[in-house]
């Protein structure tokens, strides 16, 4: 069954780890990861908190990347495509030897949030031996089984699923509003006070999943 699996990895074990001890208001968030022969990943990265020349010369001076290629640049972001050269043998794991897709990566101080979309339960349990062989680091928050498609994916229950749904095809989230919380409700057989607390919790799990990835708590 896959399983979605989200982890941390300190930065000092990943690929930019000389640029984010050196820049901590640094971001970087991954778009896509595929892989540059045996050795190598080309990401393409989005990176935040710094003006485009600067943040070129760091990128430029990192150890662990070459082939450096700016492709867009908006205001305080910009969007790099590079080879990840050193200190990716964890990921290289994930999409070889495991099959999986990491779906989210994101970098700042300390540490890199990864979210990965394996195809089977063993697969994450390769990982898993391979980072006890080579003495590396992924720290597990998150396991989840995508049994419950497509509520499953983002961490919602069927019925936060299903209230979503219903609401949306129902014009609640249209502006101006076709329907009110009531009329989901009734929809639903539920009561009011019920919805809203199930509506209320959904979001929390969209948002948590999906806009905060890479974020803690305590930021």
């Amino acid at each position: 069954m896959a399983t979605i699996v989200s982890g941390t990895v300190p930065a000092n074990e990943f690929a930019l780890y000389e640029t984010l001890a050196g820049n901590p208001d640094l971001e970087f968030e991954v778009e896509r990861i595929v892989e540059s022969g045996d050795e190598a990943v080309m990401p393409f990265v989005w990176v935040r908190g710094g003006d485009g020349e600067s943040v070129e010369s760091v990128l430029s001076d990192d150890p662990s990347v070459e082939n450096l290629s700016l492709l867009a640049e908006f205001d305080d972001e910009q969007l790099y495509r590079m080879e990840w050269i050193s200190r990716v043998d964890l990921v290289l794991q994930m999409l070889t030897n495991s099959e999986a897709t990491i779906t989210d990566a994101h970098g700042s101080g300390q540490r890199w949030t990864i979210r990965i979309l394996y195809p089977t339960r063993e697969s994450v349990s390769r990982t898993r031996d391979f980072c006890e062989a080579n003495d590396l680091t992924f720290d597990v928050t998150v396991i989840r089984e995508l049994e419950g498609e497509p509520a499953g994916r983002y961490g919602l229950t069927e019925e936060q699923y299903e209230a979503l749904k219903t609401a949306y095809e129902g014009g609640y989230f249209h502006v101006p509003r076709e329907s009110t919380l009531s009329d989901v409700a009734a929809e639903l057989n539920v009561s009011q006070q019920a919805l809203s607390e199930r509506m209320r919790r959904a979001h929390e799990a969209l948002i948590e999943d999906t806009v905060l990835i890479g974020s803690s708590n305590d930021d």
